[in-house]
């Protein structure tokens, strides 16, 4: 028994010591020189051969969306690689669908640049800008959630639609050594150009909300890109379901505030779950809206409210609330914005009860 022990702690040496070769050599003893990146047949990069294509693309100011900073989780930073990318890695497959391989689309930052390509990605991320900003403000929301409001410097505006989001910049600080991207949708009123804010809710271990939560202060510069992403309201009257949880509050307080901007009479009925009273937020600001808005109406949904919170409201899961309000949802739009989970049973409810899958816009927190 001893002996195979030992055996297999030779061969788990052996295979670690040969990973960490490959990885010494890939970084080292790799020279791939320079490399040129055709990108639509318009506009050609010359860059030092080695690096991620989607890093490679960002070090020249293309910014591919990417909501897990490049760690291959998301799937979100696709773009088409007609030529120079080699097979496809067993690190993409789950993200593309059939359709997706016959047309040449890959994960950028899975994507190594080893000698010259020519991609293809959508016009509008030439339009993509990266600005400079300062932290102006850091409010409490809940335990776990915090809003950064960050006022811009450089460029000193921004336009975007509201439920779209941006991509903030997590520099190098002590316990992490390198500088990665997260995704954060903006949760501020689109007419405010000089100014945005991101609702930020800690992950435990998370590089970029330890940063935010424990490094990140008032009168501190920060950098982000975008604008991003296709959540966003229809252009119809079509009466409308919110479910939320946690910071997937911020794209509605986006969507909210444009539809005082317009003065909207769509009729906006709005879930927002939490496991328990302490994870509500932004209820002053909810009452506000409901002040403002003929027709809006917010129901906080609490899962196992606490003992001493005499909580009077709406208890449960946030699905089985829209099951107590409705008995059709045939004629309406629905928007959800939170974990994956809760955005996967919310839409299952829905379509079972008679609302069609198209009429379902989502924002998945990965």
């Amino acid at each position: 028994m001893f002996s195979v022990i030992i055996a297999v702690a030779v061969i788990s040496s052996i295979g670690a010591a040969l990973a960490l070769l490959l990885v010494i050599s890939e970084r080292f003893i790799a020279d791939y020189g320079e490399c040129r990146i055709d990108i639509n047949g318009e506009k050609e990069l010359t860059v030092a051969g080695g690096k991620p294509l989607l890093d490679a693309l960002s070090a020249e100011k293309i910014f591919i969306p990417s909501a897990c900073g490049g760690r291959g989780t998301c799937g979100v930073c696709k773009v088409k690689v007609h030529q120079g990318a080699g097979a496809i890695l067993p690190t993409e497959t789950p993200f593309l669908d059939d359709d997706e391989k016959q047309s040449n689309v890959r994960l950028s930052c899975q994507v190594k640049v080893r000698r010259d390509l020519r991609i293809e990605i959508p016009p509008e991320l030439f339009l993509v800008k990266e600005y400079a900003c300062l932290c102006a403000d850091i409010r409490d929301l809940t335990y776990d959630m915090k809003a950064f409001r960050l006022k811009l410097t450089d460029p000193e505006s921004i336009d975007f639609i509201a439920g779209q989001y941006v991509q903030l910049l997590c520099p190098r600080y002590k316990g992490s050594g390198e500088e990665v991207y997260r995704a954060y949708s903006l949760a501020s009123d689109p007419a405010r150009k000089d100014t945005i804010e991101l609702v930020i809710r800690r992950v435990p271990n998370g590089i970029c909300t330890t940063y935010c939560f424990d490094h990140l202060k008032v009168g501190d510069a920060v950098k982000v890109n975008g604008p991003y992403g296709d959540f966003r309201l229809s252009d119809t009257d079509a009466p409308m379901i919110f479910i939320a949880g946690g910071s997937g509050m911020a794209p509605f307080l986006s969507i909210l505030s444009e539809m005082v901007n317009s003065d909207s009479k769509r009729e906006v009925i709005y879930f927002f779950g939490g496991n328990q009273v302490r994870d509500l937020c932004y209820l002053d600001e909810m009452k506000n809206f409901e002040s403002r808005l003929d027709n809006f109406h917010f129901v906080p949904v609490v899962a196992v409210p606490e003992k001493e919170s005499n909580w009077s409201g709406e208890t449960g899961l946030v699905t089985e609330a829209v099951q107590r309000n409705f008995s059709d949802v045939s004629r309406h739009e629905a928007y959800l914005c939170g974990s994956p989970g809760m955005i996967d049973a919310s839409a299952k409810l829905l379509t079972e009860m008679g609302l069609a899958e198209d009429k379902i816009y989502y924002d998945k927190f990965e």
